[in-house]
């Protein structure tokens, strides 16, 4: 990519889109609407932790190694096997939902661009798409990210029909039995689910269909029935560990649970059947004050990592996070927010340009740190910075 741009210069072409994940935030708070950008980028009351994510990893830097021969692009090999999910690199797109408040082709353009790319996706609960439609254009490594709702027959019914696309893995999101305290959103009173956004998942679903007195499609009535129906069951107050073992159950695709930050959940959860737990605390969209996901990640890694596959969601921002991570105890990590604001800004390729500065940013930095393979890395990688 670096290449690519640079060779377009010489020519007077400039990129469309900026370069960096900030870049991308800045555009995108003035182009899109104040509704979406805050849906996006807002994050629960103070913010505190969704700084705390991005803080987090200024307390590590990395000591590159020379002499190695490992600067030459053909030197480097990034692709990784995680839940047994081959990936070009150990990236995926973290579940976003609603993507239609940012672009029409919402899940469909993401889903597409990252199975260009060789990396993983992750299609979440709320998507604005149906999972069938999804799974058609996504390729061999998607995976689906299921908020459980308060109806196991539903919940049920949206495992069976992801496996039944071509899902490769099971997310099973813990940290959003409700959601978090979050002011931009209320600023605006602004919840895309009860005008019917982000729910299609549902709609399309027939045992969700089951429940309804009559097919949202008919009336506005109706479908302001749907949405209430929804509003009954979503979040779900009453999961715990065993419940991963009732997952098995539905599914022959191994599960990992998202929203792990301490070393005794995570450990709970594999012991009840998880093949990988996901370090996040939701993009701090959760909990304000709450640990940093990077500072969860080492402990959880060294309490489960033998065991399961481990990944970190939550602050990684540009190629440098991305081998911290891998140097903490990561297998992959997941990437939100940046992506989200390139769909919106131009669609698919948007999307796509968001993902190859990362993929670039990060291919770069680990030859450039002396490192041939993901292998390689672990925490001799890092120091800690103090004070």
């Amino acid at each position: 990519m670096q290449n690519e741009i640079y060779l377009s210069g010489v020519g007077g072409a400039r990129p469309d889109l900026p370069m960096t994940a900030a870049g991308l935030e800045e555009l995108a708070a003035t182009t899109l609407s104040p509704e979406a950008f805050a849906y996006i980028a807002g994050s629960a009351s103070s913010e505190r932790t969704a700084a705390a994510n991005l803080a987090a990893f200024e307390r590590h830097s990395i000591v590159p190694r020379m002499l190695r021969g490992t600067a030459a692009p053909d030197a480097r090999d990034l692709s990784v096997e995680v839940l047994g999910t081959r990936l070009a690199a150990p990236v995926l797109t973290a579940p976003v939902g609603v993507l239609e408040l940012v672009h029409p082709n919402a899940e469909l353009a993401v889903g597409e661009a990252a199975d260009e790319l060789g990396i993983g996706s992750v299609l979440s609960t709320a998507s604005s798409t149906p999972i069938e439609q999804v799974g058609a254009v996504s390729g061999e490594n998607w995976w689906y990210q299921l908020y459980w709702p308060a109806d196991d027959e539903v919940a049920q019914s949206l495992v069976r029909r992801a496996e039944a696309a071509g899902a490769k893995a099971i997310v099973l999101t813990a940290d959003t039995p409700g959601m978090g305290w979050r002011p931009r959103d209320l600023e605006l009173g602004h919840l895309p689910f009860l005008q019917g956004r982000g729910i299609a998942n549902y709609l399309t679903d027939p045992v969700f269909r089951s429940r309804l007195a009559s097919a949202p499609e008919e009336s506005a009535e109706a479908m302001q029935m749907a949405v209430l129906t929804w509003v009954s069951m979503f979040g779900n107050h009453t999961l715990r560990p065993a419940d991963v073992t009732r997952l098995r159950e539905w599914t022959d695709l191994p599960i990992a649970v998202k929203g792990i930050l301490h070393p005794d959940d995570a450990r709970a959860v594999v012991d009840a059947g998880a093949a990988g737990v996901v370090v996040s605390n939701h993009g701090g969209r959760q909990v304000d004050g709450a640990i940093a996901a990077l500072d969860a990640l080492a402990p959880v890694a060294a309490a489960v990592g033998s065991h399961a596959d481990v990944l970190l969601d939550s602050g990684i921002r540009c190629g440098a996070d991305v081998l911290t991570a891998l140097a903490l105890g990561a297998d992959a990590v997941l990437y939100g927010r940046p992506w989200v604001y390139g769909l919106g800004l131009a669609g698919k390729a948007g999307a796509r340009h968001a993902l190859r500065i990362l993929l670039a940013d990060f291919d770069l930095t680990l030859g450039l740190a002396g490192f041939a393979n993901l292998a390689e890395i672990d925490t001799s990688a890092l120091r800690a910075v103090s004070g």
